[in-house]
């Protein structure tokens, strides 16, 4: 935030809280003992009544300068008796308006101006996973995350975990600033059977898109019969939690050990990774099998797929002659991203 900004935001906060008012008379107090105690005490110059009234004010007392005539004291004591209770009255605003901001973040009553953030609409178990990949991979570790959900208060210690208590609407959307999101992903409330868990996931995926087709939108769902209608709604990736299951128990009862390997590749706290990054300049042109050999050999990376133009189609395991071309990303198995290492 620039330094005008800042500025102006102090501007705001002290006339909204009205505390100018109090700053007035504390100022104009202590100029009218400076101005007193000077007149009335020959050997104490202004400055060093100016100095004397702000440190009698705060109670800090020095005992460097001291009044010595009856007039002099008398503005000391008045200072004293009305300084104290203003400087406490002052202190007790700010300390309120601190205590204030507290509780309503907890509670979820505020609103965020983030940028480039990531929106979680929705709180389950899943949901605390999530957050749990996304503070043990390096691209998400400090990432805010701004959560919507209808429970009563923040459900995690998590510095850059931001709540906003609700539903996902066009209200609370806005308070977290979805028009500058980067990614939204929609869970299923577990608190619904299955018919209407979906249908409330459809729902907020309708209104996120409305608002902010660019982001890219991720949702959960559970009965496999309703990916049409997020891909109506025009959802980015649609995950359907008990099909994924079920393939997998399937899978892993066939080939033993797939299921290890999965696990692995999908959690960032352990073992190698999954990654996106953009095709390197010198492979652009070049075949899938040269990026393939050149990706291992450079990096230790496997590529398992090419994502066409960005966000487009992605083609798992091209053939050997599939031209990588202007825009790709590489999907990729790795220890560590090969972009970031290469900054």
């Amino acid at each position: 935030m620039k330094l005008s900004e800042s500025l102006s935001a102090l501007v705001d906060f002290i006339k909204r809280e009205k505390l100018h008012r109090l700053l007035l008379v504390l100022v104009i107090l202590i100029l009218v003992s400076s101005v007193g105690l000077f007149i009335f005490e020959p050997n104490i110059s202004l400055v060093n009544a100016f100095w004397w009234s702000v440190v009698t004010l705060t109670t800090v007392g020095y005992g460097d300068i001291a009044p010595t005539t009856l007039a002099g004291r008398l503005i000391g004591m008045l200072i004293m008796f009305f300084g104290i209770g203003l400087l406490g009255m002052f202190t007790a605003t700010i300390a309120s308006v601190f205590v204030e901001n507290k509780i309503k973040e907890s509670r979820g009553m505020k609103s965020y101006n983030f940028t480039g953030h990531i929106l979680l609409c929705g709180w389950n178990l899943r949901a605390r996973q999530i957050l749990r990949e996304f503070r043990a991979d390096t691209r998400t570790v400090e990432a805010p995350v701004v959560l919507i959900a209808d429970i009563e208060a923040k459900p995690l210690d998590d510095k850059q975990l931001y709540f906003i208590q609700g539903e996902v609407n066009e209200e609370t959307l806005q308070r977290a600033n979805l028009a500058q999101a980067a990614t939204v992903v929609i869970l299923g409330d577990n608190r619904l059977d299955e018919s209407a868990r979906d249908a409330k996931v459809v729902l907020s995926t309708l209104t996120v898109e409305s608002l902010n087709p660019n982001a890219y939108t991720i949702v959960e769902l559970v009965d496999e019969a309703n990916v049409r209608h997020c891909k109506r709604a025009h959802a980015d990736e649609i995950i359907v939690g008990n099909e994924f299951s079920s393939r997998l128990l399937a899978r892993a009862a066939l080939d033993h050990g797939i299921s290890k390997v999965l696990s692995e590749l999908l959690s960032s706290r352990y073992g190698n990774d999954l990654f996106k990054i953009p095709a390197p300049e010198h492979l652009i042109g070049r075949s899938f099998l040269d990026a393939f050999t050149e990706m291992k050999r450079a990096s230790q990376a496997t590529v398992l797929a090419v994502q066409k133009g960005g966000n487009g189609k992605v083609v798992s395991n091209p053939p050997s002659d599939y031209q990588i071309g202007v825009g790709d990303n590489l999907i990729i198995i790795a220890d560590s991203n090969p972009a970031e290492s290469a900054k």
